[in-house]
Parts: structure tokens; C-alpha cells; sequence
């Protein structure tokens, strides 16, 4: 326990200098200041947004894989979201005068210097604690053909670290399976160093007094897992075994209803969507016009969706056919209801761009169905 705080503690402390010497770096480079004058307390923005960026993506854990490709993606869409916001606060909400407010530029190439820094200092840390760690033994308590399986897996994802495999009971010992009750008084009397103890689920209780146990190793830095949530956390997987055709439901959808998850979502639809919306004004603003020359008509087209819950709403796009045709409900290609502009629109995708509208309107999202 003390040191999964002593990891977080120096990942933070790592994330502070990273910033306080990325933007003073820059700024001193580009002339803005001088090295006898630095920044420090006008820095608790980016270091703010930062910090709670990589958070959000477990960046401080220690149990996050942090050699992994997965994490690295994440970490560098946290560093950008951070620099977004950074340059939205500094640049926007404040309107006193504010020392990061002398250039844009210097945000941007502190944040990219933070980011593989950032990340660079995950990669190291994980990699010294691996090799403190590494020496000692995870143990698995299961039936011998869970065991067998949990050997074989390891093997498969390339998990080197000793196993030492445990019976539940002592009537279920034999030959390299001692009791768990055996394995945890050694544990107690630091006789063995071991990394965590898995436990494969079955239907059986453990023998009275071992659970309290096991919760008392826990939290003295010696976690205990279950089979499943090995898998997740260290794996980043599910188990075969416990797919089936009720496993959709067994977290009830929990990343969908996650409010963290779901305010991302919006504000990263919002954002995307004002930010080509107004990159698209000009183009939109001459193919509005283009389509109102063709012929007179109206230069907006108007259908009803179904959107999220079944809600129904309006979705706008530029006309492209004739306001008056009739026909079919679906066009053809070479459909003559298309008008001259109409063609170049839909050939283009520019008779799309009103639907950013929808989106700021939170009628549906900038990824997600849009149902007749």
C-alpha cells in the first residue's frame, strides 16, 4: 500500500516539474521570458488540467500497464485534452491579463513536450518497479484445471512472474498445491514475499477465519483478486469462461451509464463540432447560397430521426433535390430529382455539415447511429 502511494506521489511530482519546465523552457526559447524571472504559480492551470487528465485515464495507478500501446494512446489524448483546455481557460474564460495569455504557441509546445516526458516517466518507473518486484511470486488458488489453465494463459500473454498454485482446503492438497491456510502463515511471517493472491470463483467457500485473512494481507499490501477481475485489471481482458449469453448484462452496461464517460462524450462532441463548424463557415455559407441560386428553393432539407431512447428529432441538411419532387423515398443513382448542386454536395459530403447543428443541439453525437 505504502508503495502503490510512493509510485502515485512520484508520478505527480514528476507531472508538476514536467510542467514547470516544459513551459518555462519554451517561453525563455521563444523570448517571452527570461531565466532570472520563471513561471510558477500562473502554471497551476495546465498543471491542473493535466494532472486531472491523467487521472481520468489511471494515469497515476500502479497497477495501469503503462508499457502498454493502449495506455500510450490514451496518455497522449489526455495531454491534448489538457492543452485544449488550457488554451479555452487562459484564452477565453479569463479576461484579466494572465501571463499565459502572451502566446498560444507556447501552450501548444509545452504540451508537446509534456506528453512524451509524461509519459517517458511512467515507462521508467514501471519498468525499476517490475524489476524490485519482479522475484516475487503471484498466487493462484484454484482446482488443478483452473490452475493448468491460469499456466497456460500466463505463458500465452507473455506473464513471466514465478506462480506458486494453492488448494483451497488442506483435503484438496497434494503435490505442489499446498493449503492456501499454509501459504498465508508464511506470508504472515514474511517467510515469503509474494505480489498478490488470485482466486478462481467456484462455488465453494473458503474454510472460516481465511477470508479475514486475506482482507487483512490486502490492505498491508498484499491485494487479493478474483480470477475475473485479474484478468481485467492486469490483463486488460475478459476471461473466456465467463462470456455467455448474459455477460452483456452483468455490469449493466456500466461504461454507457459511466457520468464521467458520458460528460466526456459531450464535451468532446461539442468541442469537435463548434471547431469544424466554424473551421466550415465559409464553405458552408457559399454552398448555402449555391443551392438557394439553383433554383429558388428553401437551402435546408429537414427529416425526422430517431435519436437516443427513441426520441425523435429533426435533422437538417442542405437540399440537394428539387423542394417539390416526388418518387421514390430513396434516391437512385442517377436519380433526376437530384438537382445540378445538389450532385456535387452529396458527391462531396457537404450537405452534411448542418447536422453539426444537431449535434450542439445534443440531438445525437458526432459517432452514433442516426435511425430513419
Amino acid at each position: 500500500m505504502k508503495s502503490s502511494r510512493r509510485f502515485t506521489f512520484a508520478l505527480i511530482l514528476g507531472d508538476l516539474a514536467g510542467v514547470f519546465l516544459a513551459f518555462n523552457t519554451v517561453a525563455v526559447l521563444r523570448g517571452i521570458l527570461t531565466p532570472s524571472a520563471p513561471l510558477i504559480w500562473p502554471l497551476l492551470v495546465p498543471a491542473g488540467f493535466a494532472i486531472g487528465a491523467f487521472a481520468l485515464i489511471d494515469g497515476y495507478s500502479s497497477r495501469s500497464d503503462f508499457l502498454s500501446l493502449d495506455y500510450a494512446s490514451q496518455h497522449l489524448l489526455g495531454a491534448l485534452s489538457a492543452a485544449l483546455a488550457t488554451l479555452l481557460v487562459t484564452h477565453v474564460v479569463l479576461t484579466s491579463d494572465f501571463s499565459l495569455q502572451q502566446s498560444r504557441l507556447v501552450t501548444i509546445l509545452s504540451f508537446l513536450l509534456i506528453a512524451p516526458v509524461g509519459l517517458g516517466l511512467r515507462r521508467a518507473l514501471a519498468l525499476r518497479r517490475a524489476a524490485t518486484r519482479g522475484h516475487r511470486s503471484m498466487v493462484f488458488v484454484g482446482d488443478p484445471d483452473s490452475a493448468h489453465a491460469f499456466s497456460e494463459e500466463c505463458a500465452r500473454v507473455g506473464f513471466h512472474r514465478p506462480i506458486l498454485y494453492a488448494a483451497p482446503t488442506a483435503e484438496d492438497a497434494g503435490p505442489g498445491r499446498p493449503a492456501l491456510d499454509e501459504l498465508l502463515g508464511r506470508i504472515e511471517k514474511n517467510e515469503l514475499h509474494v505480489e498478490a493472491v488470485v482466486l478462481r470463483e467456484s462455488t465453494r467457500e473458503l474454510p472460516s477465519g481465511l477470508p479475514q485473512r486475506l482482507v487483512q494481507l490486502h490492505f498491508s499490501g498484499v491485494p487479493t483478486y478474483t480470477l475475473e477481475l485479474f484478468h481485467e485489471l492486469v490483463w486488460r481482458k475478459i476471461p473466456l469462461y465467463r462470456i455467455n449469453q448474459t455477460w452483456l448484462f452483468q455490469e449493466g452496461f456500466s461504461l454507457a451509464r459511466d457520468p464521467v464517460f458520458e460528460r466526456m462524450k459531450r464535451l468532446s462532441d461539442i468541442a469537435l463540432a463548434l471547431f469544424v463548424l466554424l473551421l466550415s463557415a465559409p464553405l458552408l455559407s457559399l454552398a448555402a447560397l449555391a443551392v438557394w441560386l439553383d433554383d429558388g428553393g428553401p437551402v435546408f432539407f429537414r427529416q425526422t430521426r430517431v435519436g437516443r431512447d427513441r426520441r425523435p428529432f429533426s435533422l437538417y441538411k442542405l437540399r440537394t433535390m428539387r423542394a417539390a419532387a416526388d418518387g421514390a423515398r430513396y434516391t437512385a443513382k442517377g436519380d433526376k430529382r437530384i438537382t445540378r448542386v445538389g450532385s456535387f454536395l452529396r458527391a462531396s459530403r457537404l450537405d452534411e455539415l448542418p447536422q453539426l447543428w444537431n449535434v450542439l443541439k445534443g440531438d445525437m453525437s458526432m459517432i452514433g447511429p442516426r435511425t430513419e
